[in-house]
C-alpha cells in the first residue's frame, strides 16, 4: 500500500509485490533485519488506534494498491530505503539485474535520443536569444527589464534639449496675461513646431531653451489651423539642437513613449506611458477634427501642447495637442491624451518654409456643407430617417455635386462604413486620400440612392 503521507516515517514501509531476488545467506540476513525494524512499529500502531467512540482518522487515510510486477521486472527495480528503529536511513542493497542486454541497449538508445533533443533545444534557445538581443521588425531595438530604465533615460537625454518653452503674451479682460506652453526645434535653420492654439490669440511669443538662452519677439512662419499645427522662427542661437523627427506610421500599440514639455508652468518635464490607440478621430474645442491622432497614457497637461511625444530611440513621433475631459466632473480624465502624429508635421513643414502656409491639406473631402440630421430636423424636413448627415449645400465643382449628390440629401453611409452623424462621416473621410473614389449612400425623401465619388482634397483655412 502507498499512502497518502508516504513521507511520514510511521506509516509502513513500501514493499514490492515480489519476493526479494537475493538468495541463501543473503534473504536471512534481510529477513532478519526487516523484522527487527516492524516489531517496534506493529506496537506503535497498536498504541495510536483510537478508543471506541473517538474519531477514527486513520481509517480515513486514501490509499490505493500498486499493481504487481512480473519477477523480471521487479528483478531490475531499485530497492527503495527503509528506516531503522533509531531513525537512520537504511538503504538496502542494490539489485542485480538478470537480463541486463536488451535493457542496457534500450537505455543506451533512449539517452542518446535524449541527449540530442536536449542539444536541438539548446541551439533553439541560443538562436532565440541573439535575436532577441538584435533589432525588431521596425529596426528599434528589443528592450528588456535589464535596459528599459538606460533606454529611458538615453531617450530623454536625446530629446530634452530640442524641447523648448513658449511664452505667450495676450490681452484679455483681465489684463496682460502670459500662457507657458511648449514647442519642439525641427529645422537647423531655427524652425519650430508648436500648437496653433498656442499662438493663436498672442500678441508677443518668447522661447526659452533647455540651457536658459531666451529669445524674444518670435516670428509665426505659418500655421494649420486644421491640424492645430504652427511653426514658429527664430535666429538660430550657437549649439541648438534639433529633434530627430521619427516615423508615426510604424507606431504600434503598446509602445513605450515619453511627453516632454513645459507641464503645468515646469520646464524641462518628462512623464511615461505607452501607446494606448491609433488613428484617433478626436474634434478640438471649438476647432477642427484632429484626424490619425496618437492616443497615450502618458500624462499630457496644461502646457504640454506643442511639446514633444518620442519613442524610447529618442526620436519625435507626435507633437501633443488634447487631453480629454471627463464629462461627469468636467475636468481632465487620467490617461487620456492625444497628440498629433509627427508624419503630418513632415508634410506641412515644407509648405510653410516654402510659401508660409499649407497648400495642400492631404485630406480627403466632398465639398458639401451639412450638418447632423436628430429629431428636430427629421420633422422639420418630413425626413426618411432620424439620423445621418443632412447636405445643406453642395459646391457646384466638387466631387460631390458632380457624382450626383444634392442639397437635401442625407448620408447614411459612405466607403462601406454607415454615418449616423458629421463625427461619424469624419472619422471615415479621415481614412480616405484624395482621389480615392468611394461610394455614398443618401436617402432623398424615401428612396434610397447609391452614388459613387471620386474624393477631393480638403481647402487649407
Amino acid at each position: 500500500m502507498l499512502h497518502s503521507d508516504a513521507n511520514d516515517q510511521s506509516t509502513e514501509p513500501f514493499q514490492s509485490g515480489s519476493q526479494a531476488p537475493w538468495q541463501g545467506s543473503e534473504v536471512e540476513l534481510y529477513q532478519e533485519e526487516r523484522q527487527s525494524q516492524e516489531e517496534p512499529y506493529q506496537e506503535e500502531r497498536q498504541s495510536r488506534r483510537p478508543n471506541q467512540g473517538e474519531n477514527e482518522y486513520w481509517s480515513e487515510v486514501p490509499s490505493y494498491e500498486l499493481p504487481r510486477e512480473e519477477p523480471a521486472q521487479a528483478a531490475w527495480q531499485e530497492s527503495p530505503p527503509l528506516w531503522n528503529t533509531s531513525g537512520k536511513l537504511s538503504v538496502a542493497p542494490p539489485v542485480r539485474s538478470s537480463a541486463r542486454g536488451p535493457h542496457s541497449v534500450t537505455i543506451l538508445a533512449l539517452t542518446m535520443v535524449i541527449a540530442s533533443v536536449f542539444g536541438v533545444g539548446l541551439f533553439a534557445g541560443w538562436t532565440f536569444n541573439r535575436n532577441a538581443s538584435g533589432f525588431g521588425p521596425n529596426g528599434n531595438s528589443l528592450l528588456t527589464g535589464n535596459n528599459i530604465e538606460a533606454a529611458r533615460e538615453a531617450a530623454i537625454a536625446k530629446v530634452k534639449p530640442s524641447v523648448v518653452q513658449v511664452n505667450v503674451t495676450a490681452m484679455s479682460m483681465m489684463g496682460e496675461q502670459v500662457e507657458r506652453a511648449s514647442g519642439v526645434v525641427v529645422d537647423k535653420a531655427g524652425y519650430i513646431v508648436t500648437n496653433n492654439h498656442v499662438i493663436d490669440q498672442g500678441e508677443a511669443i518668447e522661447v526659452v531653451f533647455a540651457d536658459g538662452n531666451k529669445i524674444e519677439n518670435v516670428q509665426i512662419a505659418g500655421n494649420d489651423p486644421m491640424d492645430d499645427l504652427a511653426i514658429l522662427k527664430i535666429d538660430p542661437p550657437a549649439n541648438m539642437v534639433v529633434a530627430t523627427l521619427g516615423d508615426s506610421s510604424a507606431l504600434q500599440v503598446g509602445e513605450d513613449v515619453l511627453a516632454v514639455g513645459t507641464s503645468l508652468g515646469m520646464t524641462e518635464t518628462t512623464t511615461h506611458g505607452i501607446v494606448s490607440a491609433l488613428n484617433r478621430s478626436v474634434p478640438e474645442h471649438h476647432g477642427p477634427m484632429i484626424p490619425n491622432a496618437i492616443q497615450t497614457d502618458a500624462p499630457v497637461n496644461l502646457g504640454n501642447g506643442g511639446g514633444a511625444l518620442a519613442d524610447l530611440q529618442g526620436n519625435v513621433i507626435g507633437i501633443p495637442t488634447l487631453i480629454a475631459i471627463d464629462p461627469r466632473f468636467g475636468s481632465p480624465a487620467d490617461g487620456v491624451g492625444f497628440a498629433i502624429p509627427i508624419n503630418q508635421v513632415k508634410r506641412i513643414l515644407p509648405q510653410i518654409i516654402q510659401n508660409g502656409s499649407v497648400t495642400h491639406t492631404g485630406r480627403a473631402a466632398l465639398d458639401i456643407i451639412s450638418k447632423t440630421v436628430d429629431a428636430s430636423l427629421q420633422a422639420w424636413d418630413d425626413l426618411a430617417v432620424n439620423h445621418g448627415v443632412y447636405i445643406t449645400e453642395v459646391d457646384s465643382d466638387g466631387p460631390g455635386a458632380q457624382a450626383g449628390l444634392q442639397q437635401g440629401d442625407v448620408i447614411v453611409g459612405l466607403a462601406g462604413k454607415e454615418v449616423d452623424n458629421e463625427s461619424s462621416l469624419e472619422d471615415v473621410l479621415a481614412t480616405k486620400a484624395p482621389g480615392d473614389k468611394v461610394s455614398v449612400n443618401v436617402y432623398r425623401g424615401d428612396q434610397q440612392l447609391a452614388f459613387n465619388v471620386t474624393l477631393g482634397e480638403l481647402q487649407a483655412g
